[in-house]
């Protein structure tokens, strides 16, 4: 049998996460963390700011893709609910998910931006609120985005603490897995807050950074 702990564990994959499902065992995932293409677009450069001042500072340049042209397929999360005993998809509202929700609060003022974000949470009927500025160039960090649907990494780590780390009780480290690496912050808040993570990202060059940003990562 295939050693996947030795073969995926603590690492940034590049292919596509369907793939990599097919070899993890069933539950052997703790919490899944993962922010899926929703198919509205915001790999187009016509999505970006106005001004382009984000995109072109990115080592990518946020050149155009057709990463969110469609949404994940019904194996897919038939494949995810298989191997992960939790789960958290951010734009679970696009996917017909029902169930509990995270409410992310952009403290959005300005009346034609949208004013947050949602994801579903498995296991749950609750929605919980996570209050967080990222409201255009008013931020309540100065984070560098390297990915045009990039999550500030505070949101989550809270996920992580709020969802996973809060009950867990088993004397080993929990794993994570994120299907849609993007610039790796389910990476980085793994490393963080001492979980083990899988991530998947199709994009070479998104793997780069992913792991360019852990090498700078130091643990608390």
């Amino acid at each position: 049998m295939m050693d996947w702990k030795k073969k995926y564990l603590n690492k940034v994959v590049q292919g596509d996460c369907m793939d990599v499902m097919k070899e993890l065992p069933d539950n052997c995932i703790d919490l899944v963390l993962t922010d899926p293409p929703y198919g509205i677009g915001a790999a187009k450069e016509k999505n970006t700011p106005r001004n382009g001042s984000w995109r072109n500072k990115s080592p990518v340049g946020y050149k155009e893709r057709d990463w969110d042209n469609g949404i994940p397929s019904p194996k897919y999360f038939k494949n995810l609910f298989r191997v992960s005993s939790k789960q958290i998809i951010w734009g679970g509202n696009f996917f017909g998910l029902k169930g509990g929700y995270i409410f992310w609060d952009k403290m959005e003022t300005m009346p034609n931006y949208t004013k947050g974000e949602l994801a579903w949470v498995s296991g749950s009927k609750r929605i919980d609120k996570f209050e967080f500025l990222w409201s255009g160039y008013k931020k309540a960090i100065k984070e560098k985005r390297d990915h045009p649907t990039q999550k500030p990494l505070e949101l989550m780590v809270w996920c992580l603490e709020n969802y996973l780390l809060k009950n867990w009780k088993e004397d080993r480290r929990p794993i994570v897995f994120d299907g849609f690496a993007g610039s790796g912050t389910t990476a980085v808040a793994c490393k963080k807050c001492g979980c083990d993570y899988i991530l998947v990202e199709k994009e070479q060059d998104y793997v780069d950074i992913c792991n360019k940003r852990l090498a700078q990562e130091t643990l608390f």
